[in-house]
């Protein structure tokens, strides 16, 4: 029997709508009693359920679960509704079970799904492949919580069997299923939802949202290093709350650090978004939609609750889960496990790489695909454009115009050896040197971007070698971040691959990168499910027509 331990504080209840100074009674993991406190209140904390990340990719911290809880709870995170898509593209179901496996080594409520679409597309190369059966297998184990973003939304729209079977065995059990859909609006935006879709994360415009809000969808607000559309979003809290949940989808170690979802919370506060809905969206949304076994401050339910300073900042004086105190005044108490290194698992199977293997020959023909096909990165976006650009011709090449910021940018099959995928980006910024990274949604072959070809293969190099990592070069001076989980993620402390991650961003920048975080808008620019032109280790790719180009 757990000794009672009795908290004590301004108890924030959101769906009533109060702030009443109550004491809260925990035993056995679970509030028991919670009674008004009749002493002076000026000085208490506010109590308010724990915030829940309702999507996101743990991978794309670069951190292994446990890892990425003891930097979350500091922040207030005691739940995620966590999508393994990108270790499952890597290894398969054996990477699912890693990630549960690993999660469940500390106090923190990490909820898996069922990864839909493995791999996402037939245009690229994967690791592995999750079928039918296998995802009816996932969904039936009581760690798998929903079916994950179903990104294959042509083949919803197209009644494909294989993704129409996926969406029934979610239906079957009683699991919702995530959304992924772009872009789409009116009558395709009806066909999908009515199939059984209940959220996205995928709208920039508050009409694409309010579009599919009018259906029946769910809206999940995103802000992650990479892809950021709070501004655009958070003003549909005043009047659509009930329907609207936070999430980051992925987000870098450094942005861990810095903050989550409190963050999210103090920015709506901010704009004069009534508190009480903000914090509906951060805390009480996701539990009801996902069915998730998380707290909500009512007695009975499992002790997962916070004390923030105050309801505009949401700094977070202490984060308890099932009862444990488990993060104060800043500081995790998480003690990571000693056994972590040992269940390592990757699929790396590539041989280094020459110059030459990235050099595009001088014709008429490939100056005059590559110049018209120029992939076009948005800062704070997953979305990119195709435009026209001038290339340089060199001695029988077509090479980079750093002068314009058109950039090589290349996709090297990390599963076995074949030809390199080239193209060019524009809006990378980099005046030298390269960068390159083994993080590249969805397949995570290795993608990267320089000035020239020398500088590409030595990046490139360097994430072979470490088997997994992100990487920057400009001659002798080199950088590499290693991945060695799957590729994508590292078992190191959390703090101190932050601290590496800062070091080798703040490198890409000094060789000119404009962006915001240049790692993560490069591993988004081999995503195909994300319009308009792409680069996979197969060549180009126009998702507005979804098929190659070459």
């Amino acid at each position: 029997m757990q000794k009672e331990n009795i908290i004590t504080g301004r108890l924030v209840n959101i769906e009533g709508g109060t702030i009443i100074p109550s004491s809260i009674t925990v035993a056995n993991g679970r509030i028991v009693r919670i009674e008004p406190y009749s002493g002076n209140p000026d000085q208490l904390h506010y109590i308010t359920p724990g915030f829940t990340d309702s999507h996101v990719h743990i991978e794309s911290s670069m951190l292994i679960p446990s890892e990425f809880a003891r930097l979350a709870v500091v922040h207030g995170t005691v739940a995620t509704v966590s999508d393994p898509h990108e270790i499952a593209n890597v290894c398969g179901v054996r990477g699912v079970e890693y990630m549960i496996d690993d999660g469940n080594t500390v106090p923190f409520k990490f909820n898996f799904g069922a990864p839909s679409c493995v791999p996402a597309t037939t245009f690229e190369t994967a690791g592995a492949t999750v079928n039918v059966d296998e995802v009816s297998e996932l969904l039936k184990r009581s760690e798998i919580k929903y079916l994950s973003e179903m990104m294959n939304f042509p083949g919803v729209l197209n009644n494909d069997p294989e993704v129409m079977q996926k969406i029934a065995a979610a239906h079957k059990l009683g699991k919702p299923v995530d959304g992924h859909a772009p872009g789409l609006r009116g009558e395709t935006a009806k066909q999908y939802i009515d199939a059984g879709i209940t959220t996205d994360h995928e709208c920039f415009t508050a009409d694409e949202a309010l579009d599919k809000l009018k259906y029946g969808m769910k809206i999940l607000i995103r802000e992650g290093s990479a892809a950021k559309n709070f501004e655009a979003l958070a003003p549909l809290l005043n009047e659509h709350s009930a329907s609207m949940m936070f999430c980051s989808d992925d987000k870098h170690p450094d942005s861990l650090v810095a903050g989550h979802i409190n963050q999210l919370c103090a920015r709506a506060v901010s704009k004069g978004i009534d508190v009480f809905k903000v914090l509906q969206a951060a805390c009480i949304n996701p539990v009801l939609h996902y069915k998730l076994e998380v707290g909500l401050l009512r007695v009975g339910d499992p002790a997962d609750f916070l004390l923030v300073e105050d309801l505009n900042s949401f700094k977070v004086a202490e984060t308890y889960i099932d009862g444990v105190l488990v993060a104060q005044n800043g500081r995790s108490l998480i003690v990571p496990p000693a056994s972590a290194q040992a269940s390592r698992v990757n699929n790396f199977d590539c041989s280094l790489k020459a110059a030459d293997d990235f050099v595009i020959d001088d014709t008429d023909e490939n100056y005059e695909l590559y110049s018209k096909n120029i992939i076009e990165a948005l800062d704070g976006q997953l979305i990119t454009n195709s435009i026209h650009g001038n290339l340089y011709r060199t001695e029988g090449k077509i090479e980079s115009n750093t002068d314009g910021d058109f950039l090589k940018i290349v996709v090297v099959n990390r599963y076995h050896d074949a030809p390199v995928a080239k193209g060019f980006i524009h809006n990378i910024g980099l005046k030298r040197g390269a960068l390159a990274s083994s993080v590249a949604h969805d397949s995570h072959n290795i993608v990267a971007v320089g000035v020239d070809d020398e500088s590409i293969a030595t990046a490139v190099n360097l994430v072979i070698k470490a088997e997994g990592g992100v990487s920057c070069a400009d001659g002798l001076n080199q950088k590499v971040v290693a991945l060695p989980v799957a590729g994508l993620m590292t078992d190191e402390d959390g703090y101190k691959v932050a601290d590496d991650y800062t070091a080798i961003d703040k490198m890409s920048k000094e060789l000119g990168s404009r962006l915001g975080s240049p790692f993560m808008t490069l591993s988004f620019m081999a995503l195909l499910v994300i319009p308009s032109l792409k680069l996979s280790d197969k060549g180009l790719f126009d998702g507005s027509a979804f098929r190659l180009i070459i």
